[in-house]
């Protein structure tokens, strides 16, 4: 497993688990869409490991970056709400941009290759 992957995993992980807390706080709406993006980017990036061509590599993580911007935009929303402290977005959000420039720099390179 690379670096990506592993820290897509944790990520996903973490997303849950705060999707569980935004549960007990009946921020279900919220919740349910943080938890399809947020698990979404590492399914996308393991998805790609088995990937049948180098344009469905690239695809797939294409659909990571998609899904770990729309994350971001969700934890936006939770810290402008305040319904995260900035702490609690500062977090999340600091581990979401750095897999998001990991992906920018995975796809440049791929599509460079192209």
């Amino acid at each position: 497993m690379n670096a990506i992957s592993q820290k897509s995993l944790k990520f996903g992980v973490r997303i849950y688990k705060l999707c569980k807390y935004l549960e007990e706080k009946k921020e279900y709406i919220i919740a349910r869409q943080l938890l399809k993006s947020g698990t979404s980017v590492g399914a996308n990036i393991h998805e790609a490991i088995y990937a049948q061509s180098d344009l469905d590599y690239i695809s797939k993580y294409s659909i990571a970056q998609k899904e770990c911007s729309e994350t971001l935009y969700w934890l936006e929303i939770l810290k402008e709400t305040e319904v995260l402290t900035n702490e609690e977005y500062d977090s999340i959000h600091k581990d979401a941009v750095e897999i998001m420039k990991l992906l920018v720099k995975t796809l440049k390179t791929l599509k460079a290759k192209k």
